[in-house]
C-alpha cells in the first residue's frame, strides 16, 4: 500500500504545482499587458518590475487559488483513475475507500500548512516590497482621511483632528480630551500638529491646556509643545489594504488596537483574520468532494468530472464573497463568516464521501 500511497501523492503535488505553474506565467504575462502602459509612464525600472514586483506576487497568487487548484488536480488525475478502472483494482483487492483516501489527505495537509504560512507569515513580508513598488510606479495607496477626525487612544482618552495631510505629516486644529468616568479632567487644543520623524514626537503649536479639578481650573498657553502621545501618523490616514503587509501576530495586534479606538475598521481585520485560518481547511473540503466526486466512473469522463468539479468551487467562492460582505457590512459574527462555506462544503463532502463507489 505504500508504493500506491507515494503514487497518489506524486500524482497529487505533481499535478498541483504543475497546473498553478502555468497559470502563473498566464497571468503574469495578461498582466504585464494590462500594466505596461503603467511601468512605461512612471518610468519604471526592469529590475524592480522582475524582482519588486513579480517576484513577490507569486506566492499571493498561488495562495489566492491553492484551494481551487487542490480541487482541479484532485480531480483530474483521480478522474484518470477512474477511467482506467484502476480505483476498482485498489478496492478489489481489499483496500477499503477510507484507507485509499489517506494520501489524499497527506497531500491536503501539506498544502494547507503551506496555505496558512503563505498567508499570515511569507505574503506579508513580500507584499511590504510588492506595495512600495505598487504606490510608485502604479496607484497611490495612501490617502487622507475625510475631515473631522475621531479617536479614542485608551479608555477615557480621546483625540479629534480636523483634517490632516499625509504628505507634510501635519494636521489642523487638534484637540486631546481626558476622561475620569464622565468627567473632564484635562483638555489640550492646538491649532496645528505635527509629527516629527527625528524625535518621534509630536509637536504643537498655538496650544493652550485646561486642567480641571472639581471648582477649580489652571489655563496654560504657549506657542509650542512636544509631546509623546501614543499616536502614529498612520492612524490618521488610509492606508489601502494595509492588513496585506501583516503577519498574524501584527494582525491581532492591529485588532486590539482599533478596538480601543472605537474604529469601524475593527470588522475589515477580523474578517481577514478569520479567512486566513479558515482558507487552509478549505484544501481538506475540496480534496474530500474532490476525490467523492470523481471515483465514479462517469460517462463523459474527466469532462464531466472537471464541469462539476469548477462548478462547485465557484459556488464555494461565491459563498466564501456572501459571507465576507454580510460579517463586513451586516451582522453576521466575523468569526463565523468565513467559516460558513467551509461549513456547508464539508457536509456537502461528506454526503458525496457516503454515495461513493466502497
Amino acid at each position: 500500500m505504500r508504493i500506491i500511497d507515494w503514487y497518489i501523492i506524486k500524482k497529487f503535488l505533481g499535478t498541483f504545482f504543475y497546473a498553478i505553474s502555468l497559470l502563473i506565467i498566464i497571468v503574469i504575462i495578461f498582466d504585464i499587458s494590462e500594466n505596461i502602459d503603467e511601468f512605461l509612464e512612471n518610468d519604471a525600472p526592469f529590475n524592480e518590475i522582475v524582482f519588486s514586483y513579480y517576484v513577490n506576487f507569486i506566492p499571493y497568487f498561488i495562495n489566492l487559488f491553492i484551494y481551487l487548484f487542490t480541487f482541479i488536480s484532485v480531480i483530474f488525475f483521480t478522474s484518470k483513475l477512474a477511467s482506467n478502472t484502476e480505483i476498482i483494482a485498489f478496492l478489489s483487492s481489499g483496500i477499503s475507500f477510507y484507507r485509499f483516501l489517506r494520501p489524499y489527505f497527506i497531500s491536503a495537509i501539506f498544502l494547507a500548512l503551506l496555505s496558512f504560512y503563505l498567508a499570515n507569515f511569507l505574503i506579508p513580508r513580500t507584499n511590504k516590497t510588492r506595495r512600495i513598488f505598487k504606490t510608485t510606479y502604479m496607484e497611490e495607496l495612501i490617502k487622507s482621511k475625510d475631515r473631522n477626525i475621531h479617536l479614542q487612544l485608551k479608555p477615557g482618552t480621546y483625540i479629534y483632528v480636523e483634517n490632516f495631510n499625509v504628505r507634510s505629516n501635519s494636521g489642523f486644529k487638534f484637540a486631546i480630551e481626558k476622561f475620569d468616568e464622565e468627567k473632564l479632567y484635562y483638555k489640550l487644543r492646538g491649532e496645528r500638529i505635527r509629527w516629527d520623524s527625528a524625535s518621534q514626537h509630536w509637536i504643537i503649536t498655538d496650544y493652550y491646556v485646561r486642567r480641571i479639578d472639581g471648582l477649580n481650573e489652571k489655563i496654560t498657553k504657549g506657542q509650542e509643545l512636544d509631546t509623546a502621545l501614543a499616536l502614529r501618523p498612520s492612524d490618521l490616514y488610509v492606508y489601502k489594504e494595509d492588513f496585506e503587509e501583516m503577519n498574524f501576530w501584527e494582525l491581532n495586534e492591529k485588532i486590539a488596537a482599533e478596538k480601543l479606538k472605537g474604529s469601524e475598521k475593527v470588522k475589515m481585520y477580523e474578517v481577514e483574520k478569520s479567512k486566513r485560518l479558515a482558507s487552509p481547511f478549505a484544501t481538506l473540503v475540496m480534496t474530500l468532494i474532490g476525490v467523492s466526486l470523481s471515483s465514479r466512473k462517469m460517462r463523459g469522463g474527466i469532462g464531466m468530472h472537471l464541469g462539476l468539479g469548477i462548478g462547485i468551487t465557484f459556488l464555494y467562492i461565491l459563498f466564501m464573497q456572501i459571507s465576507t460582505v454580510f460579517a463586513t457590512l451586516g451582522n453576521l459574527p466575523t468569526n463565523l463568516a468565513a467559516w460558513v462555506p467551509n461549513i456547508i462544503f464539508t457536509m456537502l463532502g461528506i454526503y458525496l464521501l457516503m454515495k461513493a463507489p466502497k
